[in-house]
């Protein structure tokens, strides 16, 4: 039996995450306890505590059909982990800083940042040393 789905990962989540309270959707048979020993071992931390909550189902509605249909249901544990300890799927990589120069050859620090799926977004923080205040700009772009 598969106890751990996949994590759960939201805005919500990743600010529990910050307090060590993680988030997975799990089996519907799965007990705390199982969940509890399953994360542990998975890893590597200590659990302190694990909330349940079954998560019902929506009811959805088909627009060009005109009839409407039951989602699945799951549920939901919240796994609070010792303090220090952290699991690495929840975690926010760190910007980069990278000084470029433009075609009119000044230096511009650059902040590179990855975001939860991977893609790469740029910003162009100021200008580099000495930069005057009217000169700074901010750019985003990338996806």
């Amino acid at each position: 039996m598969i106890v751990i789905r996949r994590p759960i990962i939201t805005e919500k989540s990743m600010r529990l995450a910050k307090k060590n309270l993680y988030t997975f959707a799990v089996d519907k048979n799965a007990t705390k306890d199982l969940i509890a020993k399953v994360v542990a071992k998975s890893f590597g931390v200590k659990v302190l505590g694990v909330k349940v909550t079954n998560v019902s189902g929506k009811t959805k509605t088909q627009r060009s059909t005109r009839k409407t249909y039951q989602t699945k249901g799951f549920k939901k544990a919240f796994v609070q982990v010792g303090k220090g300890e952290k699991i690495a799927i929840f975690e926010t990589p760190k910007e980069e800083e990278v000084v470029v120069t433009s075609a009119e050859s000044e230096p511009h620090i650059m902040k590179e940042k990855k975001d939860i799926l991977g893609r790469t977004k740029v910003r162009v923080e100021k200008r580099a040393v000495g930069a005057a205040p009217t000169t700074q700009r901010k750019v985003i772009t990338g996806k």
